[in-house]
């Protein structure tokens, strides 16, 4: 096995642990255990656990990037919350493995973490919702609140799916995108709370 062959299987080792035991739970043992390698070999590739683990969260970063820009690029902006909703819930289901390491594992001070996908998400949702909120009239100061609003409900809701897998992914995207589109097309200009306080 080439040096590089010998990478890519401790990757997607790696990988496959971390998804199972989680960072915390998996060793630098259990990984040459599955590789069929000594210890010594892992760190010659990634200096230690935590150099593997910063390989495998950076590619399934870039892959959930990549699929979420895509989604973005075109359409109408229904389109596009629809197509990223689906995105999302796509690799869900396809990578599983992959989602459960970037939401159940990212250590704090991680530079690039689930946490830090978002944030882009956000910016980007505050970018769209901000020029939606001129056209209509509404204080564009405030499209930060609902990218986040936003944002986090698709995550949230993500993450709630990774577990239930029921209703189906197009279900479950459809109606997170009948809640935000309709949420959002009905807003007020200066909403009050209802109750009293």
């Amino acid at each position: 096995m080439t040096g590089r062959e010998r990478r890519e299987q401790l990757i997607a080792i790696g990988r496959s642990a971390f998804a199972e035991l989680g960072f915390s739970g998996t060793s630098v043992e259990e990984m040459a255990a599955r590789a069929g390698v000594s210890k010594p070999v892992v760190y010659e590739h990634f200096g230690g656990k935590e150099g593997l683990y910063a390989v495998v969260i950076d590619r399934e970063l870039l892959a959930l990037e990549e699929l979420i820009t895509r989604a973005l690029e075109s359409g109408t902006w229904r389109e596009r919350i629809e197509n990223a909703v689906v995105a999302l819930l796509t690799y869900v289901e396809e990578d599983t493995d992959g989602f459960l390491i970037l939401v159940r594992d990212s250590k704090p001070g991680d530079q690039r973490s689930f946490s830090t996908l978002l944030n882009t998400a956000v910016n980007q949702a505050s970018h769209f919702l901000g020029e939606a909120f001129v056209r209509r009239g509404l204080d564009s100061e405030l499209a930060p609140l609902y990218a986040q609003a936003l944002v986090g409900m698709v995550a949230m809701t993500a993450q709630w799916w990774l577990d239930e897998r029921t209703p189906d992914k197009e279900v479950v995207a459809a109606h997170i995108v009948n809640l935000s589109w309709n949420g959002l097309s009905g807003m007020e200009a200066k909403p009050k709370l209802g109750g009293k306080r």
